[in-house]
C-alpha cells in the first residue's frame, strides 16, 4: 500500500511562525509548501534559506496548497491574522491559527470554515507541549481514580487562554464552571502584581492567581513565571512545576496512630511510609531545547489534528465546540479581572542554578570523581518512547559467544537513560513502587534480572528503604551505567548487589520475595523461559511476587522504522528511531532494530549513526501464565505504556496454603500444548496495592 500523498502547508508569519516551519520540516507527512509574510528582507532570507517559495499575497498563492498556519497576531492583538485565515479559507485551504483569538472572531472562523467546507482549529500550543501532555495524561488517569478536590492555577495574563485549555484536558470536561470576582486590593499596599479569584472549574473548586502585569510590545519576556498547576486528590498533588517541565507528584502524608495517638512509625502497614515525599517526573531542559524541541514537537501535535480533521470531514463549527467554550471561560475571566497594569520593565538578568545553589567547598580528601569520566548522565526523553520504547530497563539477550563489544543493549547503552527514563518515572517506576510498598520482604531479596542502567532498581529502593536487591545485567555497556548509579549513592550501596548473570542461568540465593522480569522473557527462547520458570518456582518465597513487563505486540508484526524520541545536551541533538520485521530465519520471532542519529548545532544531516538490534518472541501475558503455572493480575500504568502485571503462585490443592508450591516443571512442548488460561487467571487490577 502506497504512502499517503503529504499535506502541502503554507506558513504565515516568521516570528512564531518560524516554529510552525520547522514543525512542518520535520514532521513526517508534511512539506512546507511556502512562506507568507509582509515582505520583509529578513522574510525573503528566511524562506530562501529554506528553499521555499515566498508570498506576500493570499490572491498570489498557486493550486496544491493544503493547509495553512496563521501565525500572525490576531486583532485583539492589533493584527489581522484572522482576515488572513478567512481570506486562505475563501482559497480552499484549511487553517490552523495561532491563539489569541477573541470569542466573536472564533465563532466567526468556525462558521466561515463550515460555509467554506474547509476545517479550521484554533492552537492554543501549550497544551500539545511533551511535559504539560505528561501532567495531562497523569490528571485524567488521576480523576478517573479519586475524586478532585481542588485544582491552584497561576498564569501570566497573556497564557490564560492556553491554561484554562490545559485545565479542561486534564480534568477530562469543562462544565460546570463559576468564578466569583477577584477582591479589590487594600489601598495603600503599593503594586501588587498577583491577582486572585476563587472559582469552579468542571466542578472542583478553583484557585487562580494570574499575574495580571503586561508589556504590550514584549510579553513572554516579562512574565514572573509561566504556567504552574496542582490537582490534588486523597491520595497525593499532582504539580506541573512550570510549562516546560518538570511534573511532580507527592504523595498524601498520612500516619497511623496507635491507641495512644502516637504515630506508628514501624510494623505492618507502615510500608507506605517508604514512598518518596516527590517524585519528579521528567527533567527540565534548556531553554535553547524549549525552542529547538519543545515546540516544534508541540506544533507538529496540533498538526496532526489538523490533518486528522480533514481526513475525517465533518462540520468545523460542531466540531470546535470545545474550543469555543475555553474562549468563553477565557473571555468571563478576562472580564472580571479587568486590563492588566500596563509595564515597561528593564531587561532582567536571569539567574543559573549556581547562583542560588553554589556547590559545596570540597574536602582536600574529597577528589574522587562522582562518576566515571563519559558515563551516561541520565538525561530525560522530550517524548513518550511509544508502545514499543519497552521498559524503564533493557533486559539481556540469551546467553551467547558473542564479544562484549557487540553485545546486545552495548552499542546503545550510552543513549538508554535519554528515553528509557522517562517511560520508567511514568509508567512502570510508579505501579512497581506503589505494588511492594506493603509486599512482605523478610523472605529474601528483590532479584531484577535483566537489570539494564538500574532505573527499576533505584526505583524499588527508594519505595523500600528496607530492601536488599540482586540486580543482575550481562550487558557490559549498560552494567556499566548500573554499577555507577548504584555507587554514586550511598544507600544504593549498601543494598544493592550488582552481578554480570544473565537469565536463565543466574546464581540465584536459596528463598526470594519478589522477582522483577522487565522486558525479559522475549529474549528467551521457551527451552530458556521454561528452565527459568523451574528456577524462580523452586526458590520463589510463599506469597512472593513476580512482575513480568511485556511489548505491546502478540506475534510478529513489521513495525516500520519511527522516530519515536528526541533529546538535547548542549549542542547535540539525539534523535531515537525504532524498527521490527519478523526473523527471516526463525518462525515466531522478531527482529528489533533501533538507531540514534547525532546532530550537532541543529545540523540536518547527522555527526553519528548507532544501530542495535536485538532478538524478541513476541506472546501475550496468556502465555506467561500458562508456561509459568502462576497467576497474573495486571496492574495499572499510563496509557500505551507496555502491559504490566504480577504473577503469584497458586497454592496446590494438595498442600497446605502456607507451605512451599513447587508447580510441576513445564516443557517447552508441554508450555505450548497448555490451554489458554482463562480470565479467572488473569484478572485486572483496579489499585496497584500488593
Amino acid at each position: 500500500m502506497s504512502e499517503p500523498t503529504p499535506l502541502r502547508v503554507l506558513v504565515c508569519g516568521t516570528n512564531f511562525g518560524r516554529f510552525y516551519a520547522e514543525a512542518v520540516r520535520r514532521r513526517p507527512g508534511y512539506t512546507l509548501a511556502g512562506i507568507l509574510s509582509r515582505g520583509s528582507a529578513a522574510s525573503r532570507a528566511y524562506a530562501e534559506s529554506l528553499g521555499v517559495p515566498f508570498h506576500t499575497d493570499v490572491g498570489d498563492l498557486p493550486d496544491g496548497i493544503d493547509a495553512a498556519c496563521v501565525a500572525v497576531s490576531s486583532s485583539i492583538s492589533g493584527g489581522r491574522g484572522t482576515e488572513l485565515a478567512r481570506a486562505l479559507m475563501d482559497r480552499g485551504i484549511h487553517v490552523l491559527q495561532e491563539h489569541p483569538v477573541h470569542l466573536t472572531e472564533l465563532t466567526g472562523n468556525l462558521t466561515h470554515a463550515r460555509r467554506r467546507g474547509v476545517q479550521y482549529r484554533l492552537n492554543t500550543h501549550y497544551p500539545h507541549v511533551a511535559p504539560v501532555r505528561a501532567f495531562v495524561d497523569a490528571a485524567r488517569r488521576l480523576v478517573a481514580r479519586q475524586r478532585p478536590l481542588f485544582v491552584d492555577a497561576a498564569t501570566p495574563v497573556h497564557l490564560m487562554h492556553p491554561l484554562v485549555d490545559i485545565l479542561g484536558r486534564a480534568t477530562g470536561t469543562l462544565r460546570p464552571w463559576r468564578f466569583a470576582d477577584p477582591a479589590p486590593l487594600p489601598a495603600g499596599i503599593g503594586p501588587q502584581p498577583f491577582r486572585s479569584l476563587h472559582g469552579v472549574f468542571a466542578g472542583v473548586p478553583l484557585t487562580l492567581r494570574v499575574h495580571h502585569q503586561l508589556d504590550p510590545s514584549d510579553r513572554d519576556n516579562h512574565a514572573l513565571h509561566w504556567h504552574r498547576i496542582s490537582l490534588g486528590t486523597e491520595g497525593g498533588v499532582l504539580t506541573l512545576a512550570d510549562t516546560h517541565g518538570p511534573v511532580l507528584w507527592s504523595p498524601r502524608l498520612h500516619i497511623g496512630r496507635d491507641a495512644d495517638r502516637r504515630f506508628v512509625l514501624d510494623g505492618a502497614g507502615t510500608g507506605r511510609l517508604g514512598l518518596g515525599t516527590t517524585a519528579v517526573i521528567g527533567n527540565t531542559g534548556t531553554f535553547r531545547t524549549v525552542f529547538s524541541d519543545l515546540w516544534p514537537e508541540a506544533i507538529g501535535t496540533a498538526l496532526d489534528g489538523l490533518r486528522e480533521a480533514v481526513a475525517e470531514g465533518g462540520d468545523a463549527l460542531r466540531a470546535g465546540q470545545y474550543d469555543l467554550a475555553v474562549c468563553r471561560i477565557w473571555t468571563d475571566l478576562a472580564a472580571r479581572l479587568g486590563p492588566p497594569e500596563i509595564v515597561r520593565p528593564a531587561t532582567p538578568r536571569p539567574l543559573a542554578v549556581s547562583d542560588v545553589f553554589p556547590a559545596p567547598e570540597r574536602s582536600p580528601r574529597d577528589t574522587a570523581p562522582r562518576s566515571a569520566p563519559g558515563a551516561p548522565t541520565g538525561g530525560r526523553a522530550t517524548a513518550d518512547p511509544g508502545p514499543a520504547a519497552g521498559p524503564g530497563h533493557h533486559p539481556p539477550e540469551a546467553p551467547s559467544p558473542r564479544p562484549a563489544d557487540t553485545a546486545p543493549y552495548s552499542p546503545s547503552a550510552e543513549f538508554f537513560d535519554l528515553v528509557a527514563a522517562e517511560h520508567t518515572a511514568t509508567a512502570s517506576a510508579p505501579a512497581v513502587a506503589a505494588l511492594l510498598a506493603d509486599a512482605d520482604l523478610s523472605a529474601g531479596p528483590v532479584v531484577d534480572i535483566g537489570a539494564g542502567t538500574g532505573l527499576v532498581t533505584e526505583a524499588v529502593a527508594r519505595a523500600r528503604p528496607d530492601a536488599e536487591i540482586i540486580a543482575c545485567e550481562p550487558s557490559v555497556g549498560m552494567r556499566a551505567v548500573l554499577t555507577s548509579r548504584v555507587f554514586s549513592d550511598a544507600d544504593l550501596r549498601t543494598r544493592v548487589t550488582v552481578t554480570a548473570d544473565a537469565a536463565p542461568d543466574l546464581d540465584l540465593p536459596d528463598r526470594i520475595s519478589v522477582v522483577l522480569l522487565c522486558g525479559v522473557l522475549g529474549h528467551l527462547d521457551a527451552d530458556a523461559r521454561a528452565r527459568l520458570w523451574r528456577r524462580l518456582n523452586r526458590r520463589l518465597a510463599p506469597g512472593g511476587l513476580v512482575v513480568v513487563e511485556l511489548m505491546q505486540f502478540e506475534r510478529p508484526s513489521t513495525l516500520p522504522e519511527t522516530r519515536l524520541a528526541t533529546a538535547t545536551a548542549g549542542r547535540l541533538r539525539y534523535e531515537w528511531s525504532f524498527a521490527g520485521a519478523p526473523d527471516e530465519t526463525e518462525d515466531g520471532v522478531m527482529r528489533l532494530r533501533s538507531t540514534w542519529r547525532v546532530y550537532r548545532d541543529g545540523a540536518g544531516q547527522p555527526e553519528r549513526e548507532v544501530h542495535d538490534s536485538y532478538r524478541w518472541t513476541p506472546f501475550a501475558l496468556a502465555d506467561v501464565v500458562a508456561e509459568s503455572g502462576m497467576t497474573a493480575r495486571t496492574l495499572p500504568t499510563r496509557p500505551g505504556a507496555p502491559p504490566l502485571a504480577v504473577l503469584t503462585r497458586t497454592p496446590d490443592a494438595s498442600e497446605p496454603a502456607t507451605g512451599p508450591h513447587l508447580p510441576p516443571a513445564r516443557t517447552a512442548p508441554e508450555a505450548r500444548d497448555t490451554p489458554r488460561p482463562t480470565t479467572a487467571q488473569i484478572s485486572s487490577s483496579s489499585t496497584t496495592d500488593g
